[in-house]
């Protein structure tokens, strides 16, 4: 039956499609589908097939080669890394990780031991959007020093500011948002360096919907 196919371009200029939607004629007679409609007679229903990802390793592979590993901050499987200088540190970086799972930041701690040019590196590598490097000085006065994917070196930060920060710019899925600009500025920004993307394009990968026509609706009866 008729089919539509929702396609995007990939690096290479190509289209795939991404989403579908088809209407299937034959399947409901084959598998002797009935509903019993409002004056209690036997009706065909329509059958549509419909993928909201056509093929996940194909989505997946236009995210990473979109944004070249380097996912914005909503979308990062791992959204920060709490990095503490040393062994006696472990229990603040704990602590930081704890307040971020619970507020839904997907973050994890790096407690090897390894020199923090090393460990601050791999994460540079992994493309983590956001780095807290924690020590004396950062636990006594609550505080973490923020490395992020956009800014580079960010400087000592209020722990209580950063969370409220990131969790606003994921949850208005805010791209390449610098932590101490405010969403209110960057919303009022129309020309400037700053922009508030908010990659309708992307999510709608995810949350596609298809609506029956109200006619064929709700079924009493499927057998």
């Amino acid at each position: 039956g008729p089919k539509v196919d929702i396609n995007a371009k990939n690096v290479y200029g190509k289209e795939d499609t991404m989403i579908t939607i088809q209407w299937d004629a034959l399947l409901a007679e084959q598998f002797d589908m009935y509903y019993i409609d409002e004056n209690g007679e036997k009706q065909r229903p329509y059958i549509i097939h419909r993928t909201s990802m056509g093929c996940y390793e194909r989505t997946l592979a236009w995210l990473i080669e979109k944004y070249a590993g380097m996912f914005p901050t909503w979308l990062c499987p791992e959204q920060v890394r709490v990095i503490p200088i040393s062994e006696k540190f472990h229990d603040y970086a704990a602590k930081v990780e704890a307040q971020l799972k619970e507020s839904g930041i997907r973050c994890s701690v790096d407690q090897r031991s390894e020199k923090m040019g090393y460990k601050i590196r791999e994460a540079r590598l992994a493309r983590v959007p956001y780095m807290l490097i924690v020590g004396a000085k950062e636990e006594e006065e609550g505080k973490v020093s923020v490395r992020s994917r956009y800014l580079g070196d960010e400087g000592m930060k209020d722990f209580g500011d950063f969370l409220a920060a990131i969790k606003e710019a994921i949850r208005k899925r805010i791209n390449n948002l610098p932590f101490q600009i405010s969403t209110e500025t960057v919303i009022s920004v129309k020309n400037g360096a700053v922009v508030n993307e908010l990659l309708v394009h992307t999510t709608a990968l995810f949350y596609y919907s298809f609506t029956f026509s109200s006619k064929y609706q709700h079924f009493n009866r499927i057998k």
